[in-house]
């Protein structure tokens, strides 16, 4: 069999930073008058699909899968789910799911049998189902797309399982839309990194240098004429009645559905 030629790859420091300051969050797309997504061209689909399976991978296993919505009814659906309305108009769109049940299903195949290991099937199942998401998201990015990540899966996981057809053992983690920007979404701040970049040990953060994060964050929570409050954002999300406490149930309900539980029950 002969080999395959590598191919090069060197860029300078300057380009590689400016790829990925050149990165936006976008959710609004170009579309065909009537509103429909403007499909891709298939090689660049192709391009994109590819680097989403050479994205690394623990033992081998490669415990994902991603689920393309192509139909327009289920697109609805699945924007009512999330409650993301570009899902319905994106150029393409993506369910994201950590992926044990073809693992269990080779080792079934082969006449062997699995283990029980939930706990380690939501680690390395989401570390993959994460890697791949973005090889595919930077892929689009090289190609002159940009997209979005969507946590909103949570706000309707058991009508997302259901209306996927998701067996035991693959669980939605997010959805991810791309396609060509039809918005100038803002450049966004990042936390400083001293408390992101950890040398040996874990930095916890002075409260100066946790007060310096929030003034170099408040601009991504910036609303309209409204100044930016990162914590203010931070507590509708993070905490005490907001909005993961509200998910909370229902992650856990559908951990438990799809075999993947590992507490108490």
């Amino acid at each position: 069999m002969a080999r395959m030629t590598v191919a090069t790859r060197t860029y300078t420091p300057a380009e590689v930073t400016a790829f990925y300051d050149a990165h936006r969050t976008v959710r609004q797309y170009q579309t065909h008058v009537d509103g429909s997504p403007l499909p891709l061209p298939a090689d660049h689909l192709e391009a994109i699909l590819h680097a989403t399976q050479r994205a690394p991978t623990d033992a081998t296993a490669q415990l994902y899968s991603l689920i393309r919505i192509t139909r327009p009814e289920l697109r609805a659906r699945l924007a009512e789910l999330t409650t993301n309305a570009h899902i319905a108009t994106a150029s393409e769109a993506f369910v994201v799911c950590a992926d044990v049940r073809r693992v269990e299903r080779v080792l079934e195949v082969s006449g062997r049998q699995a283990g029980q290991w939930p706990a380690i099937a939501v680690h390395f199942g989401i570390g993959d189902a994460v890697m791949a998401g973005t090889n595919l998201l930077t892929a689009a990015e090289m190609l002159g797309y940009q997209g979005c990540w969507i946590g909103g899966v949570l706000n309707g996981l058991d009508g997302i399982i259901e209306e996927l057809k998701l067996p035991q053992g693959v669980l939605p983690f997010a959805a991810l839309t791309i396609g060509t920007p039809a918005e100038n979404a803002p450049y966004r701040p990042r936390v400083p990194r001293p408390l992101v970049i950890h040398t040996d040990t874990y930095h916890d953060g002075s409260d100066d240098e946790i007060r310096e994060a929030v003034q170099v964050m408040n601009p991504i929570a910036a609303r309209g004429d409204q100044p930016g409050d990162w914590a203010r954002l931070l507590t509708m999300y993070f905490g005490q009645g907001g909005g993961m406490e509200a998910r909370e149930p229902g992650l856990v309900a559908a951990l438990k559905k799809q075999g993947l539980w590992a507490g108490a029950e």
